[in-house]
């Protein structure tokens, strides 16, 4: 199938590793113009050769920090008029909220809500006026199962999902869709360091713990980071545009609900 998106211009912040990483290969193989953006530039440098050399697509990169206005305004300035935007963040670590104060709360709006929601502020507009755009989140489908261990997630991300709602409706007349990825468990380098952040001493060991995660999940496994990246590349192709304001499980059917 062809997706449509040859030469379109295609903007990802979080994408030096993991899912926002395959992402932006998924993109890049169709033919968009890619520019990535995440805080360590060795690592994007290296990134950016990677995929270069796997789709001989036009990669460029950005060290800049999302969560502060000059490091939006750098990105935004490396791909000013981007037809194609992923918000990907890490998340903060798991505890209880007994522990967490005012201060940590804040931390978490600042890194999982207001980024993206600074960010689709800045180039939503252009999109529309050109007549089309895709914008996706990757959040966590903690907006929908919430994890007891997960509490500054479960809250931060669903702020960003509440909002989203919104503005996809406001959007989508103009060609311009808005969505939502929930990831489950993934073979990523956050899921390695949550399940450290779980591990309690004299408790299961990080082997033990990944395994039960696993064997917990219907699938029997862990996603693997380009089934997401594939996903994320149908829902911002030209076959996607009477999906909007949707959040959509990646999770290998761990959700049971029926809706």
């Amino acid at each position: 199938m062809d997706l449509g998106i040859a030469g379109r211009r295609a903007l990802l912040t979080g994408a030096s590793r993991g899912m926002g990483r395959a992402c932006a290969m998924a993109v890049a193989a169709e033919g968009a113009q890619v520019t990535i953006a995440a805080r360590n530039a060795e690592q994007l440098e290296q990134t950016a050769a990677e995929i270069r050399a796997a789709t001989g697509a036009k990669v460029g990169w950005v060290a800049a920090d999302v969560t502060t206005k000059d490091g939006r305004a750098a990105i935004i300035e490396a791909c000013p008029e981007p037809d194609i935007l992923l918000n990907n963040a890490g998340g903060m670590a798991p505890g209880d909220f007994r522990d967490w104060d005012r201060d940590e709360w804040i931390a978490a709006v600042d890194l999982m809500m207001l980024p993206p929601i600074m960010m689709m502020r800045a180039l939503v507009d252009g999109m529309m006026e050109r007549g089309w755009g895709r914008v996706v989140n990757i959040v966590s489908r903690s907006v929908k199962i919430p994890q007891l261990e997960l509490g500054l997630s479960n809250g931060a991300r669903s702020g960003l999902v509440g909002f989203t709602a919104g503005l996809s409706r406001q959007t989508i007349g103009k060609g311009v869709t808005i969505n939502n990825l929930l990831p489950g468990i993934f073979d990523s380098a956050a899921q390695r360091e949550h399940i450290e952040g779980m591990l309690e001493p004299g408790g299961p060991s990080y082997e033990e713990v990944r395994a039960l995660r696993a064997a917990s999940n219907p699938a029997g496994r862990y996603g693997r980071p380009e089934e997401i990246g594939a996903y994320f590349a149908f829902i911002c192709s030209q076959h996607a545009g009477f999906v909007t304001g949707q959040n959509l499980l990646v999770d290998g059917g761990s959700y049971p609900g029926t809706y």
